[in-house]
């Protein structure tokens, strides 16, 4: 399989731009990751292949050859073990929708997300202020930014008097 003649990555888009000399194609760093030809991700058949949840905002940081028939995709969120092979890049470019729903379909089965998950510290929990309820005036909402002020107004004249 011929090498594309040019390569461009879209910081902005997540995308990666491949020309071959009749074809153009942009695949998502997403699918790229989640399709990653490893053995981490793949395993060694179809049903060893590891759903990757989590990657809607994975980015690519590095790409180099590898010879003269694939490139290596560095991603932020570590992985660096595929080996993307001309032809393979040609085949999930041309079939992008069929993987897309596949991996759309995947993920609603097994109930998980393409979200990345934010792990929640316990400590910043047990330490915060307590919520007031909504009787008190204050929501009852909790965010990380949630301030109780339970410290009684200073006494005298205010400055608006």
């Amino acid at each position: 399989m011929q090498a594309p003649s040019n390569i461009i990555y879209h910081k902005i888009a997540h995308e990666l731009e491949l020309q071959w000399q009749t074809e153009q194609h942009r695949l998502s760093a997403e699918i790229l990751r989640v399709y990653s030809p490893s053995a981490e991700v793949r395993g060694h058949s179809e049903a060893e292949r590891k759903l990757q949840t989590g990657k809607k905002n994975v980015t690519i940081r590095q790409i180099e050859a590898v010879g003269n028939y694939a490139i290596r995709i560095t991603f932020d969120d570590g992985h660096d073990s595929g080996i993307y092979a001309w032809d393979f890049l040609l085949d999930l470019a041309r079939n992008r929708e069929d993987y897309w729903q596949k991996y759309l379909t995947e993920l609603k089965l097994a109930n998980a997300s393409r979200l990345p998950v934010i792990p929640l510290r316990q400590s910043a929990i047990t330490q915060s202020a307590p919520v007031a309820t909504p009787a008190s005036g204050v929501s009852g909402v909790w965010t990380p930014n949630t301030q109780v002020n339970n410290q009684a107004a200073p006494e005298g004249p205010s400055q608006d008097e």
